[in-house]
């Protein structure tokens, strides 16, 4: 884990990819305090671990708190972001394709 975290750059946004395999790929992501998530929607089912922070995610229309040890899932194309950062985020993310 600390080898990628040593990865990131310092960027207010930053995501950095360290699998690949057709139907899944994993990555680092990381969000600074007030920093603004521009996410879209994906085309694959996601889920996020979230390694330490605190902020607010929203999924289409709800809303919820999260913190070091939440897991999130976000369907397909869902619409979703972080904000109300209040702590440096780092969250491992999966990304997989439906069957």
């Amino acid at each position: 884990m600390e080898q990628l975290r040593a990865k990131l750059t310092g960027a207010p946004v930053e995501y950095k990819e360290f699998l690949r395999a057709p139907a899944l790929s994993c990555g680092i992501y990381h969000l600074q305090k007030g920093a603004t998530d521009m996410q879209t929607p994906h085309d694959e089912d996601e889920v996020y671990y979230v390694l330490s922070g605190r902020a607010t995610l929203k999924i289409g229309e709800e809303a919820q708190e999260v913190k070091a040890g939440s897991v999130l899932y976000v369907r397909a194309t869902e619409t979703h972001s972080f904000f109300e950062i209040e702590e440096d985020m780092t969250l491992l993310v999966f990304f997989a394709a439906g069957t």
